[in-house]
């Protein structure tokens, strides 16, 4: 349904949220004609910017409305907020280990000379590629995977929040086509405008993209060894330490949970901080930070400086820890020593998609069967929860798993 076929209260009901959540009003077919408008009178500032008109009339040919489903991605407020369980459960699981180490093996050529040539981790290049599209699966999902010129387009016009970075990447983009390394078809990205196997956006594949594959076009789209040689590169680039690790799993005096600062690892051996695996640290020289992100009865790390640098590519700190710990399963290293405290027992990712679609066929899940535990998940499981008696705490249990095996 287009804006202009809408019903008068469908209309004022997008109204309405557009004001609260910030983006510009969506009313009917007026604003087709302002989206429109909006291309023509930007076409000025990207040419100015060094983007020619052909190649910005190229990329808006036929392009009349905005996308709707990037502005629900614009909108969209996830109920729940992740635990670092939760949170790495959905991405370091016997799934992703295992692609991960096949792939390990599949790209070992090229792997090899990403690895000499930048000097960054394999496994921590597979552990990027499985967070940012799941090795490359995601790139095949149209839901997903857009018309880059129209995304950064529509939020650019309503979204007031990422207007000034959606123009930035936008020109960045149209930029990459003209280089020649791109066609305007496959200028494709996230709702968002990151691209490729490892969701770039324009202006860092600006900054960092790199030709491995030696065509004289850095294809982080359709190439694998060019988009993880793009990785190492910024990796790379912000300070990455060849040869040392993002960081050690350690057993740590709960006393020490709020000591902040970074101090050598023989200090922190000073205050009691061992390995927990057993083993000695390599260096007692290299600088650490102490983390608990689950407070003092969850596991504990040392990171180091590479930990930082993985936050170059996504500046949360779930995100490096998630990388490096994926990281190192793929590399062969087993789970953590140390469990989160959950408060339950968890499921394996088929226990999981088994709990998915025993919500479907209550009616209660619409998803995908992934065996992925996101904000639909968890609501669908508090309904379930709910209505059989349980303590409605949302999580995927193998208690909850049992009820519904019995039901």
């Amino acid at each position: 349904m287009t804006a202009a076929t809408k019903p008068p209260f469908a209309r004022l009901a997008g109204l309405a949220l557009a004001a609260v959540l910030g983006l510009g009003s969506i009313p009917s077919a007026a604003a087709d004609a302002g989206f429109r408008r909006w291309i023509e009178e930007f076409e000025a500032t990207a040419v100015k910017s060094g983007v020619s008109r052909q190649v910005y009339r190229a990329a808006f040919a036929g392009v009349d409305e905005p996308d709707p489903v990037v502005i629900d991605k614009a909108r969209f407020q996830p109920e729940f907020r992740d635990t670092v369980w939760d949170y790495l459960d959905n991405r370091v699981n016997e799934e992703s280990v295992a692609e991960g180490q096949a792939q390990r093996v599949q790209l070992k050529p090229w792997l090899d000379r990403i690895e000499k040539r930048f000097g960054v981790d394999r496994d921590i290049l597979l552990a990027i590629w499985s967070m940012e599209t799941n090795y490359g699966r995601i790139l095949s999902r149209e839901d997903v995977v857009k018309p880059l010129p129209r995304s950064l387009a529509t939020l650019a016009y309503l979204d007031k929040k990422r207007a000034k970075f959606a123009r930035s990447q936008l020109i960045a983009a149209l930029k990459i086509v003209q280089k020649g390394d791109v066609s305007i078809k496959g200028l494709t990205g996230s709702w968002a405008g990151a691209m490729g196997h490892t969701q770039f956006i324009p202006t860092s594949y600006l900054a960092y993209a790199a030709d491995m594959d030696g065509n004289g076009h850095a294809d982080i789209w359709t190439a694998v060894p060019d988009a993880l040689a793009t990785a190492a590169n910024l990796l790379r680039k912000n300070g990455w330490q060849t040869g040392k690790t993002w960081g050690y799993e350690v057993a740590a005096p709960a006393k020490l949970a709020s000591l902040k600062g970074s101090k050598t690892i023989a200090e922190w051996a000073k205050l009691g901080v061992r390995r927990a695996n057993g083993r000695d640290f390599p260096s007692g020289s290299e600088r650490a930070n102490l983390m608990m992100p689950a407070g003092p009865n969850g596991p504990a790390f040392l990171m180091t400086k590479n930990f930082f640098v993985l936050k170059a590519y996504n500046n949360a700190d779930k995100y490096a820890l998630a990388v490096g710990h994926l990281g190192d399963q793929i590399g062969g290293t087993g789970p953590l020593v140390q469990d989160w405290p959950r408060g339950y027992v968890p499921l394996s990712m088929v226990e999981r998609a088994e709990l998915q679609e025993h919500l479907t066929r209550h009616g209660l899940y619409d998803g995908k069967i992934d065996g992925k535990i996101g904000s639909g998940s968890k609501g669908a499981i508090m309904s379930y929860q709910r209505s059989v008696g349980v303590d409605a705490d949302g999580n995927a249990s193998k208690a909850l798993l049992d009820i519904m095996r019995r039901k």
